[in-house]
């Protein structure tokens, strides 16, 4: 079964509800979530991710998660990814092996999209999972990142890999020490991004199974897998939808739609330059679509057309549509509704 809208892979589901131990009904908890306790996991198996982030909090209602997420990325290998995690392993340096979780995780999840940011001589690897900050979902960012973290650790040359810096966008948990011990380096809560801070040195570093020719071959594979998923919305999309959710409570600052994408300022900054857009634009373009769909329904008065796209006067909205269509809003209407002539 192929990614789809808001799921991820069972594999995360399987490794989670084993690092829980014995403090859980293992086969109930996987059970309620459709999965069959005694069957061999299959990373191509997906679950709705909500359902994965209710069996997270559920978890943690039963047995102390702080480590639960530590002890999860810390189990995770990269056979365990199927030709994605031959591909990471197989890459000449860390950044190739970051580079393919960057262009096929849809492959396993539909939920995060991975982001490699140059920072200076350094590199953040970051994810990037919209939605609220409930439990789940962070429990889940946190395993995310200590298993980039694990596999990184596997292909290196020495069995070793540290961090220069580890951010979380969720509060700090009731303890840190176990965080800072996993990851060997300071670990930030609260931060704007959800991410580790990658030396050069180590982005650089050979892997010890790197080879060239087989990462090609997986490549080609991988990209036959990717080419059967069904596209997703594209940045731009989500941005416009995030907006117009928004705008019946005014027109929504760029960092509260940053954090609803769950990605930086900074991130969606450039990403939408990279696409020739700026966040002005999108969200003038937004509210103008917005409008014009408005006023063909007869059904919303004018000034609640204007309420609905971020207007806190209908004079306001009446400049703006004008500057947008050429024409007032009761005008456009009026076009817009007129019956046809007859033929």
């Amino acid at each position: 079964m192929m990614a789809s809208m808001d799921a991820v892979t069972s594999l995360f589901v399987r490794k989670m509800v084993a690092a829980a131990g014995g403090g859980v009904d293992a086969a109930a908890l996987l059970q309620s979530v459709g999965l069959d306790p005694n069957a061999k996991a299959d990373p191509k198996v997906m679950v709705l991710a909500s359902a994965y982030y209710d069996l997270l909090e559920r978890t943690a209602g039963e047995i102390d998660a702080t480590q639960l997420p530590l002890r999860t990325g810390a189990s995770m290998r990269c056979d365990d990814y199927g030709a994605l995690g031959l591909a990471f392993k197989a890459a000449p340096t860390l950044l190739g092996s970051y580079s393919r979780v960057v262009r096929y995780a849809r492959l396993w999840t539909s939920v995060v999209a991975y982001e490699l940011e140059p920072d200076g001589v350094s590199t953040w690897f970051a994810l990037h999972r919209p939605g609220a900050r409930r439990l789940g979902l962070r429990l889940s960012n946190e395993a995310t990142i200590a298993s980039a973290t694990a596999i990184a650790r596997e292909v290196s040359q020495d069995g070793a890999f540290t961090p220069l810096e580890v951010h979380f966008t969720h509060p700090q948990p009731g303890a840190t020490a176990h965080h800072e011990a996993y990851f060997g380096c300071p670990v930030f809560f609260g931060s704007d991004r959800d991410a580790i801070l990658i030396s050069a040195d180590s982005i650089s570093r050979a892997n010890k199974l790197g080879d060239e020719g087989i990462t090609q071959f997986l490549q080609q594979h991988l990209d036959q897998e990717l080419a059967q998923i069904t596209p997703t919305k594209s940045l731009n999309e989500r941005t416009r939808d995030v907006i117009a959710r928004a705008l019946s409570e005014g027109v929504p600052k760029m960092e509260d739609v940053a954090r609803n994408l769950g990605m930086s300022v900074r991130s969606l900054h450039r990403r939408l330059a990279n696409d020739g857009m700026t966040f002005r634009t999108l969200t003038e373009e937004t509210r103008q679509e917005l409008a014009e769909g408005l006023l063909c329904d007869e059904r919303y008065s004018i000034a609640e057309v204007a309420f609905l796209t971020g207007f806190s006067e209908q004079s306001s909205f009446n400049r703006a549509f004008k500057r947008w269509a050429g024409d007032t809003p009761a005008t456009y209407r009026k076009a817009q509704n007129r019956p046809a002539a007859a033929p």
